[in-house]
């Protein structure tokens, strides 16, 4: 594996490697010293485009949890500002000794261009509405945590799917592990064509909610148009909200996830965010711990370290 641009066609056996190494990493996150000397002497830079709070964040704690060092880019205080190429900005962080770099941008396929570009392994931190792998695998490995499989699973994926590069990349992930994934939103949230994806999809959350193992909430993407395609927020909360009622017709043992940021009283109340049953917060520690496995596995880190 070069690099990590999509969950589709990634194998099961990749992806269990990408797990294992991220539960060995999971265990270092929590020594008294949280580090290892894995990738020392290497350099990661995180190129976001776009804002974000837990994936860089995470990205740039996992470089440093395996002692590798550090580029941050930020678009609003760089040459692009001047007219500077996204090829030539790329060109220019490769030179400056990036060994890897993780990409965020609101187009689709800029990732895979970055590649071509500099010729060294990237990882997609999300692109457009299209994919964002790092996250299928931190919530993969969060579910694997609580339930220890996800063979057989029944998992909900409800809210703006259309918009989202979240659903896109665990509808992969999940199924690829064995999971039953039902796509749940009004009509106008899903995207216009499902063929070749491997779901079911339903318009109805009740009809669903007290089926599943987990119930994996997405926020409407307003910036993408997701919230121009209903009537009103208080009729979607309505239909497609984990409420507290909703989340009391749950199963006893049904989790609830999101891959943040949550916007309280819209997809979720504050009452199911907050209770013990919703992983949100295992998401995150989980995530520095798979972009560890990530970081590690494409830049051929030491196990002996």
């Amino acid at each position: 594996m070069k690099h990590l641009l999509t969950m589709e066609g990634v194998d099961r056996a990749t992806l269990d490697s990408l797990l294992d190494d991220a539960d060995e990493f999971y265990e270092v996150m929590h020594r008294p010293i949280p580090k290892v000397p894995a990738l020392r002497g290497k350099t990661v830079a995180t190129m976001f485009f776009e804002p974000s709070t837990r994936t860089k964040l995470s990205f740039e704690r996992a470089a440093k949890a395996l002692s590798a060092d550090t580029l941050s880019f930020s678009p609003g205080t760089s040459s692009l500002k001047k007219g500077e190429s996204l090829k030539d900005t790329v060109l220019t962080v490769k030179a400056m000794g990036a060994d890897l770099m993780v990409v965020r941008h609101k187009s689709t396929g800029a990732a895979w261009r970055v590649a071509e570009w500099a010729d060294l392994p990237v990882v997609n931190g999300g692109d457009g509405a299209h994919q964002h792998p790092t996250q299928a695998l931190l919530d993969a490995l969060t579910l694997r945590q609580h339930f220890g499989s996800l063979d057989g699973l029944r998992i909900a994926i409800v809210g703006d799917i259309r918009h989202s590069r979240v659903a896109r990349s665990d509808v992969w992930a999940f199924t690829t592990l064995g999971a039953e994934v039902t796509l749940v939103a009004p009509p106008t949230l899903l995207p216009p064509d499902l063929s070749g994806w491997p779901v079911t999809a339903s318009t109805d959350f009740d009809d669903v909610l007290t089926e599943v193992d987990a119930v994996y909430v997405l926020r409407v993407q307003a910036e993408r148009g997701g919230a121009s395609v209903f009537p009103s927020v208080a009729e979607y909360r309505q239909r497609f909200g984990m409420t507290d009622a909703r989340f009391a017709r749950l199963k006893p043992d049904t989790i609830v996830m999101h891959p943040g940021p949550m916007i309280r009283g819209i997809e979720i109340d504050g009452g199911v965010a907050d209770d013990p049953r919703c992983k949100v917060l295992e998401q995150v520690t989980n995530g520095v711990a798979v972009r560890m496995a990530v970081l590690f596995q494409l830049l051929g880190g030491s196990r002996d370290e």
